[in-house]
């Protein structure tokens, strides 16, 4: 990068074709380089926001997607990767969380900008060191980040951590919960509206209609790993109020997509695998809330990295694949995603 500029191949698109960039931004979270799965998820995380009394959370999404896609533009970071949308996805993930856990002061937007800003860079530096491992960053950048500007708050009064945990040695808790038919369905979609930041069953909705336009198998997906994770924590006895609010159930979403559908072909190899990380992801989870409760921060969705690392790195080739490479999901590596891909590019979406 010789100098700050706008990328040269994508100077001359249309209005509506850097629209579309900015929204899949969103959806690529969970892996989708659909725009309309991307609005979806913005109108869900509104909607969340606004029924929680939070509306700077929802605010704070559309300044931290728009900061990290506009950073790739000037910083003149590849192409293809802006095209699918993968400059925004740690950004709207940091402008969810700084209002979550941050107040609501000037320089705490400032340092969302910031951070929000870091994490293309930091992105495509953690991709370049994992490379030789065939394996991706996904929403690390977003958790290392996050992590050290949250940490930092503790030190800074302009950046009050008025919503953070109190660093603590973990206690003695409950694990009852409603059992009830329709507080389970609740819940599960909960923990699909989680990963966003966003307790609303309403929003998890949205998430998946949002998932099922771009990858059916991908809303299914998405849902049983969060009915799945919320199976393995009723079981084991995880604190009853974390449950219920799917905080053992985010993670796990993003797991299931990553292992079920998206670095292996959807089939019953995968779905096996795919089910044994989820498992894998609620004991991360559980690990990871006490590791850093004496910090006094959240694990975010470091617990869907560990685990997800975990499970690619032997490059087990369960669908007979020949030279595996899950350093990206682009159609061209992942070729079970080209005809979704192609259908992304119409001038449809």
């Amino acid at each position: 990068m010789s100098n700050l500029k706008l990328n040269d191949e994508l100077r001359n698109l249309t209005p509506l074709e850097h629209l579309r960039i900015f929204l899949r931004g969103a959806g690529q979270v969970m892996f989708q380089p659909s725009a309309w799965t991307g609005l979806l998820f913005i109108i869900g995380i509104f909607w969340g926001a606004y029924s929680s009394h939070t509306p700077e959370v929802a605010w704070g999404a559309l300044l931290g997607l728009f900061v990290s896609t506009l950073t790739g533009y000037l910083i003149d970071m590849p192409s293809d990767d802006g095209k699918q949308g993968l400059w925004g996805f740690n950004g709207v993930l940091v402008g969810c969380a700084f209002p979550t856990f941050l107040g609501n002061t000037v320089w705490v937007w400032i340092a969302l900008v910031l951070c929000s800003a870091m994490t293309v860079w930091v992105r495509t530096g953690m991709n370049n060191v994992m490379a030789p491992w065939r394996v991706n960053s996904f929403t690390f950048p977003f958790v290392f980040c996050t992590w050290i500007f949250i940490l930092a708050a503790r030190a800074m009064n302009s950046m009050p951590p008025e919503h953070l945990p109190d660093p603590t040695l973990p206690e003695v808790f409950s694990s009852t919960i409603d059992l009830h038919m329709v507080n389970l369905i609740t819940y599960c979609l909960e923990g699909v509206s989680q990963v966003f930041l966003i307790e609303s069953w309403v929003t998890g909705l949205l998430f998946l209609i949002g998932l099922a336009i771009s990858s059916p198998i991908a809303a299914l997906t998405a849902f049983g790993g969060s009915a799945l994770a919320l199976l393995v924590a009723l079981v084991f006895g995880t604190s009853g109020a974390e449950t219920s609010h799917g905080l053992y159930s985010f993670s796990a979403v993003l797991t299931a997509l990553a292992i079920g559908v998206v670095f292996y072909k959807p089939n019953l190899h995968s779905a096996l695998w795919a089910i044994i990380a989820t498992i894998v992801t609620v004991f991360m989870q559980a690990a990871m809330n006490v590791l850093l409760l004496p910090l006094g921060i959240a694990t975010l969705t470091a617990p869907f990295c560990v685990t997800t690392w975990l499970f690619l790195l032997p490059l087990l080739a369960i669908n007979n694949e020949q030279n595996l490479d899950h350093s990206n999901w682009n159609p061209e590596n992942k070729h079970h995603l080209a005809k979704r891909d192609h259908s992304q590019q119409s001038p449809k979406n």
